[in-house]
């Protein structure tokens, strides 16, 4: 059996810092602010969820929010009453309440997230009751220094039924002094009553200059930050894995081949496949799924917005408005996208051979691309 300690944190990315070490977050001042507000009115929610799409900083503002309350000063500290409201939840790296947190090691922070499965050998697929109800043990501790303690739930939407239910429990009679701060990737998939038992905190896409700064400090250096910034959609994890995965090129591949529609070169295709194959090539699998997703949602909005403003690679603003010129071929390019999108969810599922699913998708566009054609020219 494989020691769980040597299993990856399930809320960590390959290549990036942990979200308790990342030292600043970039393009979410709205959302700090509207947290900052509420605890300087002091009706402070005893639950938050953060939401907004992945690689955002969801996690990295739940640790700078839990971190920022570690270390505030317990009731009656101070000869000259309460202290003035702080304007930013910067700690300072040297409080003492910062080194445990990011050392994962402070008394009044829990954290939930995925566990090993029943083997031991990788990670659970959700986190379980069992991992909540370590939640209910760390309350049952009294923090003997008067403190505020803080959880995070780090993926919210990756409980299961039995894990939602004992953290529902919790959020309707919260101890005091405690924040629960849920991160979300998904909160459709919540249940109701979590929902509403907390605040919601929107975070957004990051705009280029702030994806800059964010790779940069992840050590991410890149001289196409404009092309990483819309591809990732603003998700500077999307964009990191892009990054690491050369995304750029393979995307860059893709286009050149999707130039000839509304047909393809099968060489090319079948090149782009076979890349594919392989337990090795899991990761360039992955990325050219979703990157195939990526290149027909940005066809669909052509349709309806026009050439992109930010190229993702070269010559897409000229062919993404020649295959979606308008409304109709939108709508046939979102529709295909979904289509796709389910065959890919299935064909994971089922082990399907990578270079097959591959070729049988680009084969689905070039289907699609044909029709569109022939029906702009009747």
């Amino acid at each position: 059996m494989a020691d769980p300690a040597d299993l990856p944190d399930p809320d960590r990315l390959p290549g990036a810092p942990h979200p308790r070490e990342t030292p600043r977050l970039f393009g979410q001042e709205a959302a700090e602010a509207a947290f900052l507000e509420a605890y300087g009115s002091g009706r402070l929610h005893s639950g938050w969820m953060l939401t907004g799409p992945r690689g955002v900083g969801k996690a990295t503002l739940a640790w700078k929010i839990a971190t920022f309350l570690l270390a505030e000063p317990p009731p009656g500290d101070g000869l000259f009453g309460p202290p003035p409201v702080p304007e930013t939840l910067e700690v300072s790296p040297d409080n003492p309440d910062a080194r445990l947190a990011r050392s994962g090691a402070h008394p009044r922070l829990h954290l939930v997230r995925r566990g090993p499965n029943d083997r031991g050998d990788r990670l659970s697929a959700e986190i379980r009751a069992d991992v909540v109800r370590g939640m209910k043990r760390f309350f049952q501790l009294s923090a003997t220094d008067g403190g505020r303690r803080a959880v995070i739930v780090d993926a919210a939407d990756e409980m299961n039924v039995a894990a939602a239910n004992s953290l529902l429990k919790e959020l309707e009679e919260p101890p005091a002094r405690t924040t629960l701060l849920l991160v979300a990737h998904g909160p459709s998939r919540l249940l109701p009553t979590i929902r509403s038992r907390c605040r919601e905190l929107r975070l957004r896409p990051l705009g280029p200059e702030d994806m800059e700064r964010a790779l940069t400090q992840a050590g991410v250096e890149t001289a196409e930050t404009a092309a990483i910034a819309t591809l990732s959609e603003g998700s500077v994890g999307e964009a990191i894995r892009l990054a690491q995965g050369d995304g750029l090129s393979v995307y860059g591949d893709l286009v050149r081949l999707f130039e000839g529609l509304p047909r393809i070169e099968r060489p090319a295709a079948i090149k782009l496949a076979d890349s594919c194959a392989g337990r090795q090539n899991d990761a360039r699998f992955e990325l050219v799924l979703d990157l195939i997703d990526r290149f027909l949602a940005r066809t669909a909005r052509a349709g309806l917005q026009g050439a992109p403003s930010v190229q993702g690679a070269p010559g897409e603003a000229r062919l993404l408005p020649r295959l979606a010129p308008g409304p109709k071929a939108s709508r046939a390019w979102a529709q295909l996208a979904q289509v796709l999108t389910e065959r890919s969810r299935h064909g994971r599922a089922v082990n399907l051979d990578p270079a097959s699913l591959i070729l049988d998708m680009v084969l689905k566009i070039e289907e699609t691309a044909r029709a569109e054609a022939a029906s702009e020219v009747s």
